[in-house]
């Protein structure tokens, strides 16, 4: 299963869906981009900034994040050229359904090269423009969680 940088931090930080995904992802084998490795750190220290976590929290998530990397827990695709370009072609694809931001078109495209499907989001815009190019989403319509 693929995860967006999100569902990584919703699984790191304690957010109001965490525990469904938690429960939902356990045991799958997942992966993100090389992306998510900078989009983590990103998302961690705005929570510290906003006073949603601690900066031990933020520096616990963080070690917990390089571990699942190091282990192999979370397989971390490249970020190369390739994947770059095929985000351009997502972002035509996609345009104008669905208005994209550069990083969720390199997650498209990067879930597209490694297919592994499904991709796990919360991210309406994501979700829209995945299923425009007919990507298998989780959670799916009917047990999506409240954000």
């Amino acid at each position: 299963m693929y995860l967006d940088s999100c569902i990584l931090v919703k699984l790191l930080a304690v957010e109001p869906d965490s525990d469904y995904f938690e429960r939902s992802l356990r045991g799958q084998p997942l992966t993100s981009s090389e992306l998510a490795y900078a989009e983590v750190l990103s998302a961690l220290l705005a929570r510290e900034r906003t006073g949603k976590i601690s900066a031990a929290d933020r520096r616990r998530a963080w070690r917990q994040f390089l571990d699942w990397v190091e282990t192999g827990e979370v397989r971390l695709e490249p970020l190369n050229f390739l994947v770059l370009r095929k985000s351009t072609q997502v972002l035509e694809h996609c345009h104008p359904q669905a208005p994209l931001r550069t990083m969720d078109a390199i997650h498209l495209a990067t879930v597209e090269f490694s297919q592994d499907f499904p991709l796990a989001t919360t991210d309406a815009r994501l979700r829209d423009a995945a299923s425009l190019l007919g990507f298998e989403l989780f959670p799916g319509a009917p047990s999506f969680p409240a954000n």
